[in-house]
């Protein structure tokens, strides 16, 4: 089992916008976000790391689906490619399940534990599987260059899941600037009202 402080080792190796090095770290932010959550006392602090969480989440599997999955169905093939867009859709179907619930609750906590599990499980797929292959097959310019477009698809990413369009790099190139839109103009009213 890797941990964030290795994640962020692997990438530290590569240039600072490898698309592999970038999602390095935002596995190793991941975790740090789950043990946030999950130490936050109090409704809001736990509501607001929670978020933040939620909506890295959002972006990362979106850019995921859009840019690396596509090179990954070559490199390192079909099958691997489909098995990661499953765990994704699954993902973000218990994500918004996540979303809908009170932080403070034991349900959440047991959910978000379950979660957490699947989720870094899933990174650990894609670093193990996914990840080797890109490294080993795509020059380092390509891989910069897929890095770019990466953390551009991350700023236009949904921020919520929709899990209708989880799993389908199509669905998420048709619907995602939509639904981002929406999901961009939510949390800013949020910001405002919370204030």
């Amino acid at each position: 089992m890797s941990s964030a402080k290795q994640e962020r080792a692997e990438a530290a190796k590569l240039p600072d916008d490898d698309v592999i090095g970038v999602l390095l770290r935002q596995h190793a932010l991941i975790r740090d976000l789950f043990s946030e959550v999950k130490s936050a006392e109090g409704g809001r602090p736990r509501q607001e790391a929670f978020d933040a969480l939620r909506a890295l989440l959002a972006v990362h599997e979106t850019a995921e689906e859009m840019i690396l999955r596509p090179v990954a169905t070559g490199t390192a093939g079909e099958a691997e490619a489909d098995a990661r867009n499953r765990e994704e859709k699954a993902a973000n179907q218990v994500l918004a399940e996540l979303e809908r619930m009170d932080v403070s609750s034991s349900e959440f906590d047991d959910l978000l534990s379950r979660f957490e599990k699947d989720v870094i499980e899933h990174a650990e797929h894609e670093e193990k599987e996914e990840f080797p292959s890109v490294l080993r097959e795509c020059p380092e310019a390509q891989r910069k260059r897929l890095g770019g477009q990466l953390q551009l698809v991350e700023k236009l990413a949904p921020t919520h899941p929709h899990p209708r369009t989880a799993g389908s790099p199509t669905a998420q190139w048709v619907v995602g600037p939509f639904a981002s839109m929406l999901d961009r103009t939510r949390d800013a009213l949020k910001h405002v009202t919370n204030r």
